[in-house]
């Protein structure tokens, strides 16, 4: 049976190993949050050990497509995924849910560094991740796991999607919040808080997306993934 690698623990890489059907699905998850949601099938935690370990992963598990259904920001491991696949000639296929639309008033940055000096003294509830927290000096953090090591100034709210804008709209009013940062994440599990954030008036900053890599082939959907390997282009 062929073999069709999909990189992630996002929803959309768990869905994708639910839907793909007549191959061997194995899902990699990179271990960075502890008791991850697990995808049904074959799964694999933790690296590969650069684009050397995962070349010689495709090779040794006869790997005949891989799927880099990974999160937005995940440009690393992206980027190894094409390296390696370009080496080992497995074709990869992008699977990247669109981004959010842009509101009138959002204020768009290229890094967390400039999305914490765009805070200014204001108040302001992160929702970045517990990677590159150490960015701000202040504020209300949720995470889904604890950063390490702890971030001086900042309240870290531990806690885990999907969000209602109820409950957010609470948050916002019970941390007396007066700016919201967020990445360009998309997808409906998070985006409660951007709903809530324009209820309130509150204005939002948006850490625009690392670009992919040059000549890679990019789908936004599940179901255009499913297709892609269904039909062959992915040699599954």
């Amino acid at each position: 049976m062929r073999t069709v690698l999909v990189l992630g623990g996002t929803g959309e890489a768990r869905a994708l190993a639910a839907e793909l059907t007549g191959v061997r699905v194995v899902s990699s998850l990179a271990g960075r949050v502890s008791a991850p949601r697990l995808p049904v099938g074959e799964v694999r935690i933790g690296g590969f050990g650069g684009v050397d370990g995962l070349v010689e992963y495709l090779r040794a598990e006869h790997v005949s497509a891989v799927v880099d259904a990974t999160h937005p920001f995940a440009a690393g491991i992206t980027a190894n995924a094409v390296a390696a696949c370009r080496v080992a000639g497995v074709p990869l296929l992008v699977l990247r849910r669109p981004g959010w639309p842009a509101e009138e008033g959002w204020t768009w940055v290229d890094s967390l560094e400039e999305a914490a000096a765009a805070v200014g003294e204001r108040r302001a509830f992160i929702t970045t991740g517990r990677q590159g927290l150490g960015a701000f000096s202040s504020g209300v953090a949720r995470t889904v796991d604890p950063p390490d090591p702890p971030v001086p100034g900042v309240e870290v709210l531990l806690d885990r999607g999907p969000y209602t804008v109820d409950s957010e709209l609470e948050l916002l009013r019970a941390h007396d919040i007066e700016v919201l940062v967020t990445k360009d994440s998309g997808g409906p599990m998070t985006a409660a808080k951007l709903e809530a954030a324009k209820t309130l008036g509150i204005p939002v900053i948006v850490v625009r997306r690392p670009p992919l890599p040059d000549g890679v082939e990019v789908v936004g959907t599940v179901a255009a993934a499913v297709e892609w390997v269904s039909r062959g282009s992915g040699g599954a």
